[in-house]
């Protein structure tokens, strides 16, 4: 039988019914995370967890909450226990630290809750994945109707490995909060790469041959938006999905990259069918 959350907090003495479980996947429009945030600063993701709707207050005033966020990778970390005190209105000059508005611009009335973390489960926090199940499925659930399986226990926090050029995909906005070693990646190789838009569902080809590979040539759309590409700067901004068509050998040449990518818009029709304009 499988270890579950639930087994976990019964062995420290919480009955699962007063635990509400907690998982922060939102993603602002600069790309910040709750689980970039947890990771520079965990206290701020306490102050962002604190806000809840007060339409749903119901809900939230459980006895316990057990907070979760969402590496790069897509798991479920556990990030701590906390106990609940109590709630009040939220301050005017209250700022959500992940999408930096006031209360007032957020334009729904919030409780802030007062909690303390329970050190007990410390040992737990950024060590410990479950699985949740569907990542479509609510982000905030009752502990006791859900057997959470414990997938993933370590003994210290550790970035998410990086999951090789071909498996990786990621938004343009969320770059910044990836971790370093996947930067390192990034920046040592030079290839070919894809663009995909949510909004109008278009592609656009691409490739990056000059000095830190993809990780430099990437950071050109987060500094423009389009990268000084046509197809794109004809375009409102958006967060495009970005992944990694081929990689480059280490003597390819810049001619040769750029061969490449030709191959991919013809093979993708990214000419006729997408945002490339040469």
């Amino acid at each position: 039988m499988p270890l579950t959350f639930n087994m976990l907090l019964r062995d420290e003495g919480i009955d699962p019914t007063n635990v509400r479980l907690l998982r922060h996947q939102q993603v602002s429009k600069t790309g910040l995370t709750p689980y970039a945030i947890w990771r520079d600063d965990p206290a701020e993701l306490e102050r962002y967890q604190s806000a809840q709707p007060s339409d749903r207050r119901h809900y939230f005033r459980g006895k316990y909450w057990a907070g979760f966020v969402v590496p790069p990778d897509g798991s479920t970390l556990f990030v701590g226990l906390y106990e609940l005190f109590g709630y009040a209105d939220v301050a005017p000059d209250w700022i959500d630290p992940l999408h930096r508005h006031t209360s007032a611009q957020i334009g729904r009335e919030l409780d802030i809750y007062e909690y303390s973390r329970l050190p007990n489960f410390d040992r737990y926090s950024g060590c410990l994945k479950i699985a949740w199940g569907d990542g479509k499925r609510s982000w905030n659930q009752r502990a006791h109707q859900q057997e959470k399986s414990i997938v993933e226990l370590t003994q210290a926090f550790k970035e998410p490995e990086f999951p090789g050029f071909t498996s990786f995909i990621c938004n343009l906005g969320a770059l910044p909060n990836i971790p370093a070693s996947w930067i390192a990646a990034l920046s040592a190789v030079r290839g070919v790469y894809l663009l995909t838009c949510p909004r109008t569902r278009e592609q656009y080809v691409g490739s990056a041959y000059g000095a830190s590979g993809f990780w430099a040539r990437w950071q050109s759309y987060l500094a423009t938006g389009h990268g000084g590409n046509e197809g794109l700067r004809s375009r409102d901004p958006s967060d495009y999905q970005i992944s990694v068509l081929e990689v480059a050998g280490s003597g390819a040449s810049a001619n040769d990259v750029i061969a490449m990518e030709n191959m991919w818009k013809a093979k993708l029709q990214s000419r006729e069918m997408g945002l490339n304009r040469n």
